[in-house]
């Protein structure tokens, strides 16, 4: 292995014989770790299994998505890999089950069982990130990453919630062996290489507004705007009928909360039969979402990649949570290919999401992640 970190990606259906190619194209003698996003098609017990059987001995975990970031650009329906070596990354493994009784106790005790283990502890001089993967239906990401964060402290954080290739049934996290859900997993990566921690959107926002003035917060649904019927309310805004509303017209009309001079998109996951819309995100009564205008996402991405790039180097990879309407977005402006030969020459590996975490903040439409730069050495 002549890289700290090295990919892999499957486009088999069959899991044995995923999981077989992954093994092929990482290598296993000096792997201190795998990262894995995979499509929810597989059949997950089984992909369980073969993961544990050609890499018995190595620390693994991952979630399912909504669409995958591999070497050649966006895919569908694959699996996705990243082999960190174990001389050059030491990486902290925080399992979270049942998330609906996670709390700031409970995420001190982690993060400081984390802190003070072997993989973090022991890499001296070195920095480290957060990374977390939550239940992407799980609706408990608001609270749980504020208690992550408030324990975290300084480390800096990022993360995404899984997906299940939009189909809104069941998101499932990977660790211990096993594929879980109502779960999350805390990852702490510690190296020497230079890295940083970024999220970027490309939406400028518009006049239009719409006060939240009946929601239910503990299911991220909102039953009113402007005292209307939420669906119908939307619908006119963006000029089509209730009945059209899916999530193409969610994502090229998103809809944002202002948070000081900064706004955080909350993206409609789905319009229900009582004319409610529920939320990616936790919307409460009394809020104020502002429409938000989408462009062209290049522009965006290749500006902060230079910005990033001329502060850490040339990147050595990208792992990226880029949320399933911006890809949405991608496609119904024809920009498809486009992105996948930016992702390819950035070296961007990662996955669509159902949301994504920055810093303890839960928001949508966004792309978040950490560029990991070569170094002095220019491994």
């Amino acid at each position: 292995m002549d890289t700290p970190i090295v990919s892999a990606m499957s486009a088999a259906k069959d899991a044995a014989t995923a999981a077989e190619e992954l093994a092929a194209q990482l290598g296993h003698t000096e792997l201190g770790f795998i990262l894995f996003f995979c499509s929810a098609e597989y059949d997950l017990p089984a992909l369980a299994a073969a993961l544990e059987q050609q890499f018995p001995e190595v620390p693994k975990s991952g979630c399912t998505t909504a669409g995958e970031l591999t070497p050649v650009g966006y895919a569908r329906g694959h699996i996705v890999a990243l082999g960190f070596h174990a001389s050059d990354f030491r990486v902290a493994v925080g399992p979270i089950q049942n998330l609906t009784e996670f709390d700031l106790l409970r995420a001190q005790e982690l993060i400081d069982d984390l802190l003070l283990s072997e993989p973090v502890y022991s890499a001296q001089r070195r920095q480290s990130f957060a990374f977390t993967l939550f239940d992407g239906l799980s609706a408990q990401e608001e609270l749980a990453l504020f208690s992550l964060q408030t324990a975290l402290g300084k480390i800096p954080h990022f993360g995404g919630s899984a997906g299940d290739d939009n189909q809104l049934t069941d998101t499932y996290i990977y660790f211990n062996g096993g594929f879980y859900t109502n779960a999350a997993v805390l990852l702490i990566f510690t190296a020497e290489l230079p890295f940083e921690v970024f999220s970027t959107h490309h939406m400028e926002s518009r006049e239009e507004k719409f006060v939240v003035t009946a929601a239910s917060d503990d299911t991220r649904t909102v039953y009113e705007l402007n005292a209307e019927p939420a669906a119908e309310a939307y619908a006119e805004y963006v000029g089509v009928a209730v009945a059209e509303l899916n999530a193409t017209v969610f994502a090229m009309h998103p809809l944002a909360v202002r948070m000081g001079n900064e706004y955080f998109v909350r993206s409609i996951q789905r319009v229900n039969p009582d004319g409610s819309l529920t939320f990616y995100c936790a919307v409460g009564e009394g809020a104020v979402l502002t429409a938000m205008a989408t462009q062209p996402i290049l522009p965006d991405l290749e500006q902060r990649f230079a910005e990033i790039e001329q502060r850490i180097g040339e990147p050595l990879v990208t792992i990226g949570c880029d949320c399933v309407l911006r890809r949405l977005e991608c496609e119904q402006r024809n920009e498809v290919a486009d992105a996948s030969a930016f992702y390819q020459r950035h070296q961007v590996l990662g996955f669509n999401t159902y949301g994504e975490h920055f810093n303890g903040i839960h928001i949508n439409q966004t792309f978040t992640g950490v560029v990991i730069g070569r170094g002095e050495d220019g491994v």
